[in-house]
């Protein structure tokens, strides 16, 4: 039997290799490595102040790696215009939706998700452009919201209709800063949901979900990264990484883990 031979960094969506980030003197990250391969979707874990939010700068094309390499959808940061880079992954998170006009209604934010623009008043978009906006904005029911404002939309409405805009520009490769935060109960399941839809659909990106905690995490999560003091506690598929002794190093707190329903459940060992 012939051997197949492995995807080069360059068919990957993602590919950290040693890398570390120093500022301020200090390491913040690393030395880290991960693969992150086609339609993989990796949850990203750990305490506060880990490197969770550095590590997504360096897979968003925001930053380079003060040594080691990074290769994003086949561009080596520091040889590639990272402006380009950027414009091909797909970003959920506060940091985004602090930059949009307050004015502009779901349906208008969407639409800048084709070129990766913030204003929509920045780009042309005709009729058939609108009405693929809004089968996005429906797949994650959130049609109803078309011409309401992002402003007035629920922390969760917000998320879901970021996630639309996101595919709406039909990116390889989709961050989520945690994506889950400030959000309710009903809000966050919604939220599940629509990932578990995205991660089913027609080229589903990868993706990579920064998650506080293990019940924001959708049962499509297929992979996770537990980091703690910028360093890696454990990486590979999330059924053998989610684990009681994995998480318990990483927080260093004793915890037990479930799954049921491909949905983790995460609580400290003395509640039980």
């Amino acid at each position: 039997m012939l051997a197949v031979p492995a995807p080069s960094a360059a068919e990957m969506p993602a590919v950290v290799a040693g890398a570390t980030v120093v500022a301020g003197g200090r390491r913040i990250l690393g030395p880290v490595s991960l693969t992150i391969g086609q339609g993989e979707h990796w949850a990203l874990l750990g305490p506060n102040g880990a490197g969770k939010t550095t590590l997504l700068s360096l897979l968003g094309a925001q930053r380079h790696p003060t040594t080691g390499a990074v290769t994003v959808l086949g561009g080596r940061l520091g040889a590639v215009d990272m402006r380009d880079l950027r414009r091909r992954i797909g970003f959920v998170g506060q940091s985004v939706a602090d930059r949009i006009p307050a004015a502009s209604s779901a349906l208008e934010l969407v639409l800048t998700g084709r070129d990766g623009i913030l204003a929509p008043w920045w780009g042309s978009f005709d009729a058939a452009a609108r009405a693929a906006a809004l089968g996005q904005l429906e797949r994650f029911h959130c049609g109803h919201l078309a011409a309401q404002s992002f402003a007035h939309c629920s922390q969760g409405e917000r998320q879901r209709v970021l996630l639309a805009r996101s595919m709406f520009g039909r990116h390889p490769l989709l961050l989520l800063d945690e994506p889950a935060v400030g959000v309710d109960l009903p809000g966050r399941e919604a939220l599940v949901s629509a990932l578990d839809t995205l991660a089913r659909g027609f080229e589903a990106p990868a993706t990579v979900q920064v998650a506080h905690t293990l019940e924001e995490l959708p049962g499509s999560t297929s992979h996770a990264l537990l980091l703690r003091e910028g360093l890696a506690v454990a990486s590979g598929p999330a059924d053998e990484v989610l684990r009681d002794g994995a998480l318990s190093a990483c927080y260093g707190l004793a915890v037990r883990v479930e799954r049921r329903g491909g949905r983790f459940t995460a609580r400290a060992a003395s509640s039980w």
